[in-house]
């Protein structure tokens, strides 16, 4: 039996080219599994239906080995219960390597394990460019000024006399926030802004 596996991040992307190549290979559209999760582990309900369905002398196709998913260590354990405990054999579309049909011996088991480290290196790599990029990114930023996090929020005059009233306890926080208008997590930050340009005054008064 053939089964195919698609899987795309988000339900917002659209997995039609996967489908259509799935198909061109000859899996049936109903043995074609897709999942739209992310990729880092495999805990999908779709891709643990399809594991549940494969049986010795079976074959699992998917369109490229980054969307049976992106933990290149998990991807190898998952290889190796497939083609080893399950006795199925693997097709990866886009990487002839990738094709245990091909070779059921020995060197076929190393090329494979070999393909994927190396895809597993290669995937690692990128992904520590990527965070130092980013490092050196914000670093360069904040050198020309940049700053980050929540911009102080502007404090219209009129919550001031407000904030003098709560402080001073003529009015509750319930009526506070009802002349303001806002919720809790919004009072408490205003407030605590008030508090700050209170302070300043005073300081700089002195």
């Amino acid at each position: 039996m053939v089964y195919a596996y698609a899987r795309v991040s988000t339900r917002s992307q659209n997995e039609d080219r996967q489908l259509i190549a799935l198909k061109e290979w000859g899996v049936p559209s109903k043995r074609i599994m897709v999942d739209k999760q992310s990729g880092k582990d495999f805990d999908r309900k779709n891709y643990q239906k399809l594991l549940k369905k494969l049986k010795n002398g079976d074959v699992l196709v998917i369109k490229s080995i980054d969307r049976l998913g992106r933990n290149y260590d998990e991807i190898l354990k998952q290889w190796r219960y497939i083609t080893k405990d399950v006795g199925a054999d693997i097709v990866v579309i886009d990487m002839e390597l990738l094709d245990t049909r091909q070779h059921k011996n020995l060197l076929g088991t190393f090329v494979a394990d070999m393909v994927l480290q190396i895809l597993g290196f290669v995937a690692e790599s990128e992904r520590e460019n990527i965070r130092q990029r980013q490092a050196e990114g914000i670093a360069a930023a904040k050198a020309r000024g940049v700053k980050f996090g929540r911009p102080k929020q502007y404090v219209p005059e009129q919550y001031i006399e407000l904030h003098r009233q709560y402080r001073q306890k003529k009015i509750s926080k319930q009526e506070a926030k009802k002349r303001i208008g806002c919720g809790e997590s919004t009072f408490l930050s205003l407030m605590r802004e008030l508090d700050e340009k209170a302070l300043l005054k005073i300081y700089k008064s002195r």
